[in-house]
């Protein structure tokens, strides 16, 4: 079977020759170019604790946990529902409740056994359905391009281009690169500059790198950090992904 080790690194595609057999768009920022299979049910979730702005007036965020549900409905097409619990709090304010959810799809585009090279579409529709004070109260959407490469056997890349709309201005354009590593059967590495051009005016990059641990051929574990690198910005997550086959 495919490698799916660098698929539990930075969860964006398939590369060499691996029993594992999830495939998970954590911990990194970039989606993976691939499905989770036809009625098959994939849960991904963690905690993270971030931090932006100075340390003078820093605001903390906690969203704990925050859980995505991802069910194939083909091989290659799946559907998608993110929901999470936040917290923020700086010395003005201390805010708690329920994001609004996210209803979305992954379509794989392209995907062949002899090529190097995937490419799939994520779309999720931002619905305002969280607590008051956290809700963005407009529809939104949330849009990637999602595209990997094979490098060799433990080494690959992959990378997003997107647009997100929130309902007002004129959105964001977002990016992504991933490279992963795999260090052995079990355990693999990943560094990824991610970040966006905000209402196509402010460009904004961040850091990220972190580790998985493949616990069996169904459940990964996982840790990363990030950071700002042009605004302040830092955080840290720990989580894990759980897939529940389709035995028919």
């Amino acid at each position: 079977m495919k490698n799916t080790l660098l698929l539990l690194l930075f969860s964006f595609l398939i590369f060499g020759q691996l029993k594992a057999q999830i495939i998970t768009d954590r911990p990194d920022q970039t989606e993976s170019s691939s499905t989770v299979g036809k009625g098959n049910l994939q849960l991904e979730t963690g905690i993270l604790l971030g931090f932006d702005g100075d340390s003078q007036n820093a605001t903390r965020q906690l969203l704990a946990p925050t859980s995505l549900f991802r069910f194939g409905i083909t091989k290659g097409i799946e559907l998608r529902l993110l929901s999470q619990f936040e917290a923020l709090k700086n010395d003005n304010i201390s805010i708690q409740g329920i994001s609004d959810i996210e209803v979305g799809t992954k379509i794989q585009i392209f995907q062949k056994e002899n090529k190097n090279i995937e490419v799939a579409f994520l779309s999720h529709l931002i619905i305002p359905t969280g607590t008051k004070v956290l809700s963005n109260d407009r529809f939104g959407t949330i849009n990637k391009l999602s595209i990997s490469h094979e490098l060799n056997d433990k080494l690959g890349i992959g990378y997003n281009v997107g647009y997100n709309y929130f309902g007002r201005e004129k959105g964001d354009l977002t990016y992504s690169v991933a490279l992963g590593f795999g260090v052995n059967e079990k355990v693999g590495v990943y560094i990824e500059p991610y970040g966006e051009v905000a209402n196509f005016e402010d460009f904004i990059l961040n850091a990220d790198a972190g580790f998985t641990y493949l616990a069996n051929d169904n459940l990964q574990f996982d840790f990363s950090f990030g950071t700002g690198i042009n605004q302040r910005m830092n955080y840290i997550s720990v989580g894990f992904s759980w897939l529940l086959l389709n035995d028919k």
